[in-house]
C-alpha cells in the first residue's frame, strides 16, 4: 500500500520539524527555505506560512507553525506536506550518514517513534510504510491494530485498508480476535459470518439472536454496531486496494470520512471488548 500522507499528530509535527532543524549547524542542510515555500505552496498552505506574513522564522519554526494550522483547519493539507518533507530529505541524503544532508541519529529515532505509533514504519533509508500484520506477535498485532483504529476515527481513509492483509479494519479485527480467542479463524467466509462469529466469542449480541423483552438495553446498541459494520462493508470498493480507494468511487467525501470514521468505532469497541476479556 504506496504511502500519500502521513498522519498528522503533536509528535509527528515536533519530530518533523527537529529533523529539518539546522538552526545550530553552520553547513545549512537542504530542504532550503526556497524549497520549503514551494512544498508549502504546492499544498495551497501559504496563507498559513509565516514567512508570508513578515516574519523571519528558522525551518523548524516555520514548518511548526505551518503544520499546527492545518492541524486545525485543513488536515489533509499538512498531512500531504509532511509526505512531501519526508521524501525530499531522504532525496537529499538526509537518511545518510555520509552526507552534508543527513539530518542527525536522534532526529531521525524521533521520527521513527512517533510514526510508529501511528501504525508506520520509517526505513533506514527513509521511506514510510505501513506496519504489515504479518509475523507480529498478537500484543504487536493488537497494537497495530489500535493505531490503524486512531486513524480511523480522524477520517483517514488510508486506515480503512489494513497493510499486507487485503482486509478492512474491521475484518483484520474480527480475524485477529477469532485467532487468538479460538486458535483459528475462516479464512474463505464472508464478511457477515466472519463478524459474527467474533460478535459471539466476544458474547456481544447479533440479529441472529431473537431480542427479548427483558434484556438490556446495550443488546440492542451491539446488534445495531453489527449492522452497521455490514452496511459499510457492503459499500468498500471490491476492486481491490491497488485503487487507493477502500470504498466505491461514487461516494462523496462526507460519506466515506462517516463510513471510515464508523470503521474506527466498531473496531476499537471490539478490540477494548477483547483486551477486557484477557
Amino acid at each position: 500500500m504506496k504511502i500519500r500522507r502521513v498522519p498528522l499528530t503533536d509528535d509527528i509535527i515536533i519530530s518533523l520539524s527537529g529533523l529539518i532543524d539546522d538552526s545550530q549547524v553552520k553547513l545549512k542542510r537542504e530542504p532550503s527555505h526556497y524549497d520549503l515555500s514551494f512544498f508549502i505552496d504546492k499544498v495551497a498552505l501559504s496563507d498559513a506560512d509565516p514567512k508570508n506574513n513578515g516574519k523571519s522564522v528558522g525551518k523548524a519554526k516555520r514548518i511548526k507553525a505551518v503544520l499546527y494550522w492545518a492541524l486545525e483547519n485543513n488536515i489533509e493539507s499538512g498531512e500531504e506536506l509532511i509526505h512531501t518533507i519526508i521524501s525530499n530529505v531522504r532525496a537529499v541524503g538526509g537518511f545518510r550518514e555520509n552526507t552534508k544532508n543527513f539530518t542527525g541519529s536522534e532526529a531521525i529515532e524521533s521520527l521513527r517513534i512517533a510514526l510508529k505509533y501511528e501504525g508506520l514504519i520509517l526505513t533506514l533509508d527513509g521511506e514510510v510504510h505501513p506496519i504489515t500484520l504479518e509475523n507480529l506477535s498478537a500484543r504487536e498485532t493488537t497494537q497495530a491494530l489500535k493505531s490503524y483504529i486512531r486513524r480511523a476515527q480522524r477520517g483517514g481513509e488510508d486506515a480503512a485498508l489494513v497493510a499486507g492483509t487485503g482486509k478492512d479494519l474491521m475484518e483484520a479485527t474480527a480475524a485477529h480476535i477469532l485467532q487468538e480467542k479460538t486458535g483459528s479463524y475462516p479464512a474463505q467466509k464472508n464478511f457477515p459470518t466472519l463478524l459474527g462469529q467474533a460478535f459471539t466469542v466476544l458474547h456481544l449480541a447479533t440479529p441472529f439472536e431473537k431480542p427479548q423483552k427483558s434484556e438490556p438495553a446495550m443488546m440492542k446498541f451491539e446488534r445495531s454496531l453489527y449492522e452497521l459494520a455490514c452496511s459499510v462493508n457492503m459499500i468498500r470498493n471490491k476492486e481491490g486496494t491497488g485503487h487507493g480507494r477502500p470504498f466505491k468511487s461514487n461516494l462523496t467525501k462526507i460519506d466515506s470520512v462517516a463510513a471510515v470514521e464508523s470503521i474506527g468505532l466498531i473496531a476499537e469497541y471490539m478490540l477494548n471488548k477483547y483486551e477486557k476479556s484477557l
